[in-house]
């Protein structure tokens, strides 16, 4: 399971442009030093994010990017979806089936079970996690996800723990 460079670049723009004011107007140049990114990826970002209706663009001299909304109402989950996807997509079993028309595993499918629970535990925080709260420091970021939020999920773990 990874995450995409596409992912935590985007993700990486968007938090600059919250944290450096949402309201103002950043330019593709501006985004690609702050975050040492190249201009024609940060172009290529900015392009899908407008798209998917997260930043407007603003033309002219002042031009360049703005957030569509509020950093509040940005879901990380919202953001990871639009640059890249979900980790098990219910069509997942017809992609992947092997040299037959429809997986040997159909009927019964423990990695199915899996696959389908590791996403929605994942739903859970990341539909829950907006860009305000990645604004937040490290520490205060680690007790939002052990659970000292007001709206986090209880099932989060202590970072570094396992089960």
């Amino acid at each position: 399971m990874k995450l995409s460079a596409q992912e935590e670049y985007g993700l990486r723009c968007l938090l600059y442009m919250a944290r450096n004011g949402e309201d103002k107007s950043h330019s593709i140049p501006e985004i690609s030093r702050a975050e040492g990114l190249s201009v024609p990826n940060v172009a290529k970002l900015m392009r899908i994010l407008r798209l998917g209706g997260l930043v407007d663009s603003v033309r002219g001299q002042a031009g360049g990017y703005t957030l569509a909304m509020p950093a509040q109402q940005i879901t990380v989950s919202e953001v990871l979806s639009l640059l890249g996807g979900s980790f098990f997509h219910p069509h997942f079993c017809e992609r992947h089936s092997g040299l037959e028309r429809s997986c040997a595993h159909a009927e019964e499918c423990s990695l199915r079970l899996l696959w389908s629970s590791v996403q929605k535990s994942l739903d859970a925080i990341l539909t829950k996690t907006t860009l305000q709260d990645l604004l937040k420091p490290e520490q205060e970021m680690a007790a939002f996800l052990r659970g000292g939020a007001d709206h986090e999920p209880e099932h989060a773990l202590p970072l570094g723990s396992s089960r």
